[in-house]
């Protein structure tokens, strides 16, 4: 089981850290290996098309979709496979073909010098064929053999948007999906057949086909000197010579992404996210390995923050890991523990994430997978709760990929239509503390059977519920000034010399560059996922008696499961936006991986969220054996 999960977290580690195309293809097979070849039912609607600049396909020199069109449509009609000693052959009931062209810059800086400046351009095609019908058919079911490698049916196509090559590609993509999915549909009947109560929750629902069609857009990345930008901002990093390492990566990306299945839908869309990460490391005198880092995410590249803000906002981060190095090691406490925004934000996305999820779980041959799960906290904490309490009285959450903006500023996770082709809607998913909703993608599960346009991916992976705008509201909540007494007060009422208030949540996909290193520090979180341990980053004791706060380090939390915030003892009124870019893996709830990713394997996001104040938080201080320090001192930075 060790070796298994250790297996299962690095794999996830590699697609946070790579900025190459394998990382896209990595995303992707990986998905795969927990859901099957994705794919829909029969069209039984009419197509509706969405209110949006519309261009027809004659207009323009791309025949993407003509050649998607013409090879599905042949597939369709011609394709089956003769199975010895069966009545009838097998013939796809669903076919899906995406295709995601990609042009991606990325500029990377440490200390004020230019590491790499890269840029390129990758078109990349999925092929979903499922065999069956949408009750039970050839996905959602994880074999003996588990993940076998990159499938065929994903892979990277011409960049040139010829006709004759895309549909030669997908050809030997779809027959190759095919074959693979019946198979797989043998495999599972036989495994059904052996279960003494199969199950009824259905493989694939229905939905209405969409058709938009956008005109094409350029990408742009003459708004700035962005290679001069990473210079300036990394080298403010220079007055830190207690620094081990920092790296500071511009991410420019453009997508367009096609969409075609056997439903109607057809889809042509444009994307642009643009991203600015930095790691920042050191260790303590002790030998304790300690992180920070700096994220900033827009729509447009035009819409980052200018260079001066950026510098700031990095010398804020290297001040902070100073302070954080020389600070004493933190104690084990038991009491209230304040989480300032976002860093509640940051707490809930970790929180809600596996539960937010109305989907169904793969079936698996081997009971190793469910184990996996369950120790990991993969599984929803509220399925079979719709009408009951899951939160105080006074929360309600919602999530709403229709919503633009907030306070005036964008929402990363908006968007118009869901990677299953599904029009984006809001969803309620608690009111007054009563659970009356899941996200869902076109996966039923055992308490709703229809998507509600929330199935979402990273680049080509396969589409899972995830939230998009998180709204996590409260009809008392109080300033922030009141938050703070209440909270000192508490800690007097416990008889507490000294309280901690969190400031900021950890996330060490983008703090750790190392992958061993981060190896470590999943591991060692994965290790307590299902009795809730989570990762602080920025933790300070206060002292009850005069108010003064000390930065400490080393802290984990624990106990922090979903059944811990149902008694929130108190909730602000600061709502806050919190970015960030969510992993497309699941099953690693508990863990910062379960819910951060980076902007080259992650899906965008937003979580508005106020400060929380909870009344009973487990925390255990530092463990471990810290590593000896350098045998030599670092050189001068001039």
């Amino acid at each position: 089981m060790k070796l298994l999960t250790k297996k299962l977290i690095k794999a996830a580690m590699k697609i946070s850290v790579c900025n190459s195309f394998l990382s896209f293809a990595v995303v992707a097979a990986v998905s795969l290996m927990f859901a099957g070849p994705s794919a829909a039912a029969p069209p039984r609607h009419p197509a509706a098309t969405l209110a949006q600049p519309q261009q027809k396909e004659a207009a323009d020199s791309d025949k993407t979709l003509a050649a998607m069109q013409d090879e599905l449509d042949r597939a369709r009609t011609r394709l089956e496979l003769k199975i010895p000693d069966t009545n009838e052959p097998a013939r796809p009931y669903y076919i899906q073909y995406r295709v995601l062209d990609l042009d991606v810059r990325t500029i990377v800086a440490e200390f004020g010098a230019l590491v790499s400046s890269t840029s390129g351009r990758n078109r990349i095609m999925s092929v979903d064929v499922r065999v069956g019908n949408n009750n039970l058919d050839s996905s959602n079911f994880i074999t003996d053999e588990g993940f076998t490698g990159f499938l065929g049916s994903t892979g990277t196509v011409g960049i040139d948007r010829d006709y004759d090559s895309l549909r030669q590609d997908l050809w030997l993509a779809t027959d190759q999906s095919f074959k693979a999915a019946v198979e797989n549909f043998s495999k599972k009947q036989a495994f059904m057949s052996r279960l003494a109560k199969a199950p009824s929750i259905p493989d694939f629902s229905a939905a209405p086909p969409i058709v938009s069609v956008e005109p094409l857009h350029d990408s742009d990345w003459t708004t700035r000197n962005w290679e001069q930008e990473a210079r300036t901002v990394s080298a403010a990093l220079r007055q830190f010579p207690q620094l081990y390492s920092s790296r500071v990566t511009y991410h420019l990306i453009y997508t367009t992404t096609y969409l075609l299945n056997t439903d109607g839908t057809k889809i042509r869309a444009n994307h642009s996210l643009a991203a600015i990460e930095a790691s920042l490391e050191t260790e303590s005198d002790d030998g304790m390995n300690l992180h920070n880092f700096y994220a900033a995410y827009r729509h447009r590249p035009d819409q980052l923050p200018a260079a001066d803000a950026v510098r700031k906002d990095l010398e804020k981060a290297g001040e902070q890991l100073i302070t954080l190095r020389v600070s004493p090691p933190a104690a084990d406490y038991d009491g209230p523990v304040l989480f300032e925004a976002p860093a509640a934000g940051s707490l809930l996305v970790q929180m809600l994430g596996p539960s937010l999820s109305g989907a169904r779980g793969p079936l698996a041959m081997q009971s190793a997978f469910d184990q996996l799960m369950d120790r990991l906290g993969g599984r929803s904490e509220w399925t079979g709760k719709l009408g009951s309490r899951v939160l105080p009285g006074q929360v309600s959450l919602l999530d709403d990929p229709t919503a633009k903006q907030f306070q005036g500023r964008d929402l990363l996770g908006a968007y118009d239509v869901d990677q299953e082709g599904v029009k984006s809607q809001r969803v309620e998913l608690v009111n007054s503390g009563l659970l009356l909703n899941f996200l869902m993608s076109r996966r039923p599960g055992p308490d709703l059977d229809h998507s509600n346009g929330h199935g979402r991916a990273a680049y080509l992976g396969d589409p899972r519920p995830m939230a998009s705008n998180l709204f996590f509201t409260s009809s008392d909540g109080i300033s922030p000034d009141e938050l703070k007494k209440k909270f000192m007060d508490q800690c007097k009422q416990n008889g507490n010399k000294w309280c901690l208030i969190v400031r900021a949540m950890d996330n060490p996909v983008l703090g750790v560059r190392e992958q061993e290193d981060l190896s470590d520090i999943v591991m060692g979180a994965a290790s307590g996922a299902g009795t809730g341990d989570r990762l602080p980053l920025l933790v300070y004791r206060v002292d009850v008696a005069d108010g003064r706060e000390s930065l400490i380090r080393g802290a984990r939390l624990t106990g922090l499961t979903l059944r811990a915030v149902r008694n929130i003892a108190a909730v602000g009124n600061d709502a806050t936006a919190f970015d960030f870019m969510q992993s497309q893996q699941a099953g690693f709830a508990g863990t910062a991986l379960a819910a951060f990713g980076s902007s080259d394997s992650g899906v965008p996001s937003t979580v508005i969220a106020p400060s929380l104040l909870l009344d009973d938080v487990e925390v255990h201080g530092a463990r471990g054996e810290p590593e000896r320090l350098p045998l030599v001192p670092p050189p001068p930075i001039n």
